[in-house]
Formats: structure tokens, sequence, C-alpha cells
């Protein structure tokens, strides 16, 4: 009888530690891809029964003595289950707090009207809710940039983790912040912190040149290179182009600013007409001297560099990379030359189309 009984104890202890091991490593897949959300406050004893009954564990008993055994803290936050996983697993992910997330590239160059479409397509937010601060809260960037007439320019092209339900300033905000940290990787000063007294001691009109260039010239600067070349090494002969011009009170003439000004008056139809070249929009250089009002997109690093270091050249124009088939600029001290270069530009174009 004793024998017998220490066999049926035996065989059930061989069970349960079969039965437990099943519970807590044999994975379980939910039916489809499932999102569940643990609002701060969340009891160990909810997080067990939603995750069981939303089948991404088999017991929630066995999830509550696995919590009993290895303690932590389990973190709140939205969650996604979508491959078959452990009850092991599953609890690692709550307690390091492995929250979904959506990853978004916002590329060199993108204007904040590109980004809300990027973002609304990622449904992390709608567009009309990212232009809303992109346009109008500037006083996000009020210590960098007192006459910053939007977020364009500081929306730091990255790419980021965004989880659900984060809102168009917080993500707003993270883009600034990364600006902030790859700015002064840079050596970039960032002007003084009381934006109304830095709007007090500066005279200076929307369009001006700041001698040495402020932080709002160099990002305007920089965005404007972005536009015109994507190729690294160009970029400080392009900024030695704007900065020249500007020396001698010349118009920068450059096509993305046109460009720009069209995209912000809802008339940019895809190519630049002769309309958009007389606009009377501050954006537009062939028609106002000096710099546009602000940045016309977000730039990188590289374009950064190139407006705080440009190359120590003579040129005064050039034809640009994004519009030439042999995919460099071509660049020129005189107007003489210019004009050879875009009869040069001109035939290029015409044997691409040939071909």
């Amino acid at each position: 009888m004793r024998k017998y009984l220490f066999f049926l104890v035996t065989l059930l202890l061989i069970f349960a530690a079969a039965w437990g091991a099943f519970l807590v490593e044999v994975p379980i897949a939910p039916g489809t891809a499932t999102l569940i959300d643990f609002p701060p406050g969340t009891t160990t004893r909810d997080i067990a029964t939603a995750l069981q009954q939303k089948g991404i564990i088999r017991s929630h008993l066995a999830f509550l003595i696995l919590h009993y055994i290895q303690g932590g803290t389990l973190k709140a936050g939205e969650y996604r289950f979508a491959q078959p996983a452990s009850l092991l697993t599953v609890y690692g992910i709550l307690r390091r707090g492995d929250v979904y997330s959506v990853s978004i590239t916002i590329p060199e160059g993108d204007n904040m009207f590109e980004i809300a479409d990027r973002l609304a397509a990622a449904h992390l937010t709608t567009k009309a809710a990212f232009l809303q601060v992109a346009e109008h809260d500037t006083s996000l960037v009020s210590d960098l940039d007192p006459h910053a007439p939007s977020l364009e320019g500081y929306l730091f092209p990255d790419t980021y983790k965004f989880t659900p339900g984060t809102s168009a300033k917080e993500i707003a905000e993270t883009m600034i912040d990364q600006f902030r940290v790859e700015a002064a990787k840079l050596g970039i000063a960032v002007p003084p912190a009381d934006a109304e007294k830095a709007k007090k001691r500066s005279q200076r009109t929307a369009s001006a040149l700041t001698d040495p260039p402020s932080l709002h010239d160099i990002v305007t600067i920089a965005s404007l290179i972005e536009r015109e070349t994507p190729i690294p090494a160009e970029r400080p002969l392009v900024a030695s182009v704007f900065y020249n011009r500007l020396k001698k009170d010349m118009p920068l003439m450059t096509d993305p600013s046109v460009i720009y000004a069209a995209i912000l008056q809802h008339k940019y139809r895809g190519v630049i007409y002769e309309s958009d070249l007389k606009s009377h929009s501050p954006y537009n250089t062939y028609t106002h001297l000096g710099l546009p009002p602000g940045p016309i997109c977000n730039p990188g690093l590289g374009s950064l560099r190139a407006a705080l270091h440009p190359a120590m050249t003579d040129y005064l124009y050039f034809v640009a990379a994004t519009a030439n088939p042999s995919g460099h600029s071509r660049f020129s001290a005189t107007l003489a030359q210019h004009d050879k270069e875009v009869a040069a530009y001109r035939k290029a174009v015409r044997e691409a189309q040939q071909h």
C-alpha cells in the first residue's frame, strides 16, 4: 500500500512538473496579431486574466505563480503579440517593458508636410494634427530660434520609434530634441533661452543675414543646400555660392525655395511655372533679396555642416545636381561661364530624353 501511494505521489509530481513546464515554456500564438493595453495601476492579477482571455497565455494562474517566483515589476503600456511565445517569454516582455512601437524613418530634406504624410501613413497621428503643431507651436524652438515661423528645419531627419497614442506634439518634441543632440555634435551654439529678450536685442529683418550667421540663418541655408544637391562633396560648394551671393546682395534664385512658396500657398503643381517665379511670397528668392523667412525643409548633418563650413570659392552660379542628368552640379564664377554650363545642361537633357 505504501509503495502504491509513493508511486501515485511520484506520478502526480511528474505530471504536475510536466504540466507546469508545458504552461510556462511551450509557445502559444494568438489567432491574430493582438494589441493589449495595460494602463498604469493595472494589477498583476488583471494582467494575467487579460492575457489568458486574449489567448496570449494558457493559464493566468501559472502566470501568477511565475510572478511570485521571479518577482520584478510589470510595466504599463501597450503590447503587441503576433508570434508564438511561451509564458516565460510573455512575462519577460512585460517585465522589460517592451511596449509596442512603430519605427519610422524621416529622410534628410523632408519638409514638415512630407513628414506629416509619413506619420499619417504609419497611423501614428493625423496629418492635420501634426501640421497644427509644426506650423504653429513655435514655442518648442523659441530657445533655439526666436524668429522661427514654424518648426520647419528643427524636425531632425532620423529613424524613430513611437508607441501608438503618442501625441503629435510629443512626436515633434522628440525630433526637436534629436536636433539639439546633433547640433551639439557640430558645436552649434544655442541662442539665449529667453526668446523675448533675444527678439528685443535683434533688429534684423526676416531675410537679412547676420554676421556671424545665427542658428536661424545656418539652418535656413542648410535647408536650401539639402534640397539642391544629394552629393555630400558638393554641399560646401553650394554653401559657398549662397554666401557669396548674399555678400554681393544678389538674389539667391534657388528653385527649391520657389517650390516651397508654392506649397505654402497650396499652389504647387509638380513643376515650376512662370507665375511661381513671379510670386510675391517672401520664400521666393527670385523676387526677394536675402534668405527666405525660415528653413524650407529639415536638413541632415551633412548640409548643416556645409552651412557652418562653406568652401572658399568665388562661385556665384551653379546648375543643381538634382536637375542635371549627369548627376553632378556645375559651378561658375561668372555669368558667361554659367550660360555655357546651362547650355551644356540643356544638351545633356535632350540627349537623355532621346535615350
